[in-house]
């Protein structure tokens, strides 16, 4: 009987009056009333991409543990129990879903029981497909730029490397075009993938490539850096809670796992997640189902997993750091991102790239890129890879030359074309140290390296 009362449209077209997004939203209609049932069927099956009717709401209870939907459509007067009171129970379990009721009484006491159970508008008997319609279309417009600013946060908080190699892994050395051609591949499957290098390597940017290449690509991408988050928050930020579940809970809040809902969730630094976060996500990748803090429900989930690390992940399960389990069912599709000084000639071309970017960027003029410039590159070990480039260009730009380290100046007292990529890589770090006034956190932002990066240069030294 239930594989009679749902029908799925895999490729509604977008609907010009009603916005994009009707074409990919889910609906369930609740209505023990048959003929409006139909109605609503008709109304708005052809337009979105999933619709299910229930016809009370033991059997809505049940579709929902089942799937997600972003927009329930709801009668208030039902057999048994009303519509408020319903929402108001699922409310209390776990409901994320925007919730429409429909009523032919538009008293106040009404109005006021649905708005506190969580409805988020009302459409009043009889009404007009119309109106209904906008009314849907107003919800998934809501959803939509709610998830957006949240999602926004992180990209924010995120490297900027990304902004301006936007999908793109650029060179033309042996290193860069395996990764290149093993994204290809992978990108199309709805394997997970870990994404392992150096920190700068340009892991956000393959993430984003292989995100843009699969059947996703039209649906969000959400950067995490697990990092950045406290321990005692990140539980909440990616599965959301529960008003309530938690000292300052004052509203529900869908998490990041449902932010990233039909698109990708790209997890950086997955090494950081604390250990109960690390058995959670476990259950996730096994079962495609998140709980939200203090909810009763699980709710599917349907993404692609992207993860990254700096870290030796093996070490950390021999160190009990790290889930064993967990890091099995990470490591299927293990890309490497090498380091810049492993990659040939590269640095010559993501020179150019970034300061032609930069410059744009920036409003300035750019600043020439010399052969004796150009040979220091090549010879300098670049211990924050990609990432310390973008950072010395820039630098560059907003100084109007490059430092003396790397060849703008008197390089007879700096060292000579004989020097080591140590010599060079020392004087480049001390310069960086000098120009910070000492300041070690200033200068490794500034390089794109690590403070323990520079505390480990400088005590080898001074060895």
């Amino acid at each position: 009987m239930e594989a009679q009362s749902s029908r799925k449209v895999r490729e509604s077209p977008s609907d010009p009056e009603f916005g994009p997004w009707l074409a990919q939203a889910s609906i369930l209609v609740v209505d023990d009333e048959p003929g409006m049932r139909n109605f609503l069927m008709r109304t708005l099956g052809p337009r979105c991409k999933l619709i299910e009717e229930a016809a009370d709401t033991e059997e809505a209870s049940r579709k929902l543990d089942q799937q997600h939907f972003d927009v329930v459509i709801l009668d208030n007067i039902m057999p048994g129990k009303t519509g408020v009171e319903w929402l108001a129970e699922q409310r209390a379990i776990g409901f994320f879903a925007d919730a429409i009721l429909m009523t032919a009484y538009a008293d106040l006491d009404t109005a006021i029981q649905a708005l506190r159970a969580g409805a988020v508008d009302f459409v009043l008997k009889p009404f007009r497909s119309n109106q209904l319609l906008n009314a849907v279309a107003r919800c998934l417009d809501r959803m939509r730029l709610r998830r957006e600013n949240y999602v926004l946060r992180y990209e924010l908080k995120s490297t900027s490397d990304h902004v301006l190699l936007r999908d793109r892994l650029i060179g033309a050395s042996t290193a860069i075009r395996d990764v290149r051609d093993t994204i290809a591949r992978v990108a199309p499957l709805p394997t997970s993938v870990l994404l392992t290098g150096q920190s700068g390597t340009g892991k956000e940017v393959a993430a984003r490539l292989l995100h843009s290449l699969s059947d996703r690509a039209q649906k969000p991408f959400v950067p995490v850096n697990c990092a950045a988050i406290p321990p005692e928050m990140i539980e909440s930020e990616l599965f959301g809670h529960l008003k309530g579940a938690f000292t300052g809970a004052e509203a529900g809040r869908e998490g990041l796992f449902m932010y990233a809902q039909g698109g990708t969730l790209f997890l950086d630094e997955i090494g950081e997640l604390p250990p109960a976060v690390q058995s959670k996500l476990l259950r996730v990748l096994e079962d495609r189902r998140v709980r939200p803090v203090g909810s009763e429900r699980e709710i599917p989930v349907d993404l692609r997993f992207i993860f990254a690390t700096n870290a030796d992940l093996e070490q950390d399960v021999e160190q009990g750091r790290f889930r064993r389990d967990l890091f099995y069912r990470l490591n299927v599709v293990r890309i490497h991102l090498p380091p810049l000084k492993d990659r040939d000639d590269d640095v010559q071309e993501l020179a150019d790239q970034f300061m032609h970017k930069l410059s744009l960027q920036l409003g300035m003029p750019p600043v020439p890129i010399d052969d004796s410039l150009r040979t220091a590159f090549s010879r300098y070990d670049w211990p924050g890879n990609v990432r310390e480039l973008r950072n010395l260009i820039e630098r560059a730009l907003i100084l109007g030359k490059f430092s003396h380290d790397f060849g703008d100046g008197p390089r007879a007292e700096e060292g000579s074309a004989t020097d080591s990529l140590a010599d060079i890589e020392r004087r480049h770090i001390l310069g960086a140290l000098k120009e910070a006034g000492g300041d070690k956190e200033l200068a490794a932002r500034r390089l794109g390296i690590s403070r323990k990066t520079i505390d480990r240069k400088l005590a080898a030294w001074n060895g």
